[in-house]
């Protein structure tokens, strides 16, 4: 994971949380959308989907390979703009917004927003999450998928830090 990607942003307003990244991908927006809304491209960087109905309305059942044991989330397809805009909205997670736009030729711009409820040091944890999985999906994008038995939660709890440090000096 050589790859770099800008720190995400976040503002809070009591125990409510947005947190948005503009993560710039070196892929066409066809195949940043497959990533983001099929089985095959969720497995490679997100999630192992067990339920995923593609549609507005949908139902969403997810199970996570990062906790000892998986677990699974599920929720809702909220939003659904055919290779442009989707959105899940997530028990426990709340709503996670994907939005392409083009980022020049052969290449895309993901603008991503995660609004929650939590405490702070949940809205650090999300933070170095998503920042984590970004830094998957462009590898799967590159022909690297998530290989989740190696994992390591040192490397997401680095994360962590930086986010409350402010340190992305080298990211």
């Amino acid at each position: 994971m050589a790859r770099q990607i800008p720190p995400g942003t976040s503002e809070s307003h009591g125990d409510t949380h947005t947190l948005r990244f503009a993560v710039p991908l070196s892929h066409p927006e066809e195949r940043v959308w497959l990533a983001l809304t099929t089985p095959g491209g969720l497995r490679g960087w997100l999630a192992e989907p067990e339920v995923l109905q593609s549609r507005l309305g949908g139902e969403v059942v997810l199970r996570r390979p990062t906790t000892r044991p998986p677990d699974e989330v599920s929720g809702t397809v909220t939003a659904w703009d055919v290779e442009r805009v989707v959105e899940y909205t997530v028990e426990g997670y709340g709503r996670a917004r994907f939005h392409l736009e083009p980022g020049g030729p052969e290449a895309t711009v993901l603008r991503f927003v995660n609004e929650f409820r939590g405490t702070e040091d949940l809205r650090l944890e999300r933070l170095a999450d998503w920042h984590d999985h970004f830094l998957y999906l462009a590898d799967f994008l590159d022909g690297r998928p998530a290989d989740w038995a190696s994992w390591s939660p040192e490397r997401r709890q680095d994360l962590r830090d930086r986010y409350e440090a402010r340190d992305f000096d080298a990211t």
